[in-house]
């Protein structure tokens, strides 16, 4: 039986910058099922990476895309648009790709008041591979601050450390140390691990553990649509 996945009416992507975290909002949302879902592209950080990138992909699938307005250059803090508000407020299932780290989080704290009104998961994707969040420390810290700025707090971690086309069932194993680590800093469950989807049967005995949780499989590399 498939997995449910989004069980919470809300449900928040967020990570350092590079995490993958992008990556994984469009592979959770090609994975839903049920009630409509609409995904919020609030990544103010990676002008060329966004999920909104993939919006014709995603609303053929049924999927609706929202983005804020900006003004001026892509670091600015959102307008507040009407439709985003409306949304929260309208108990429609809804998944965030949050910007990446503390500077990130500011678009998605203007809307902490509309998104604490109901029941929400705020997932923290970590990557051992990428610099400044190869530490354990160091990725509790940027957790600390986007907590800090969105005025929100994370609920569980999705370890997605890989090198992309370069990524080995060893390089997932080493990684959990590193992600039992975090949670340990934290005090969050790691909920998921990601893994590309051919590497699955190579890792599949890991599932369960406290450091892995339950296995994602995923289509990697996205690749932008232009």
């Amino acid at each position: 039986m498939e997995r449910e996945y989004l069980t919470a009416p809300v449900t928040i992507v967020c990570g350092y910058y590079g995490s993958g975290k992008t990556t994984f909002s469009l592979n959770l949302a090609r994975r839903v099922s049920g009630a409509p879902l609409t995904l919020m592209d609030m990544d103010v950080v990676n002008p060329y990476f966004r999920s909104s990138d993939y919006r014709a992909e995603l609303e053929a699938a049924g999927v609706r895309v929202i983005a804020p307005n900006f003004a001026g250059t892509m670091l600015d803090i959102p307008s507040l648009n009407p439709a985003i508000a409306g949304i929260l407020e309208s108990g429609e299932r809804v998944l965030i790709d949050a910007g990446g780290d503390d500077a990130g989080a500011t678009a998605l704290g203007c809307f902490a008041h509309l998104i604490a009104k109901r029941p929400y998961e705020m997932l923290y994707v970590i990557n051992r591979s990428r610099p400044l969040a190869s530490e354990p420390e160091e990725a509790a810290e940027i957790l600390k601050a986007i907590e800090k700025t969105s005025r929100l707090r994370a609920t569980g971690l999705v370890n997605n450390t890989h090198w992309g086309a370069g990524t080995t069932p060893q390089l997932l194993e080493e990684s959990l140390p590193y992600a039992a680590a975090v949670s340990r800093l934290t005090g969050l469950p790691v909920k998921y691990t990601a893994v590309e989807k051919g590497l699955v049967p190579q890792v599949e005995r890991l599932e369960g553990d406290p450091a892995v949780g339950s296995l994602f499989p995923m289509d990697l590399p996205v690749q932008p649509p232009w």
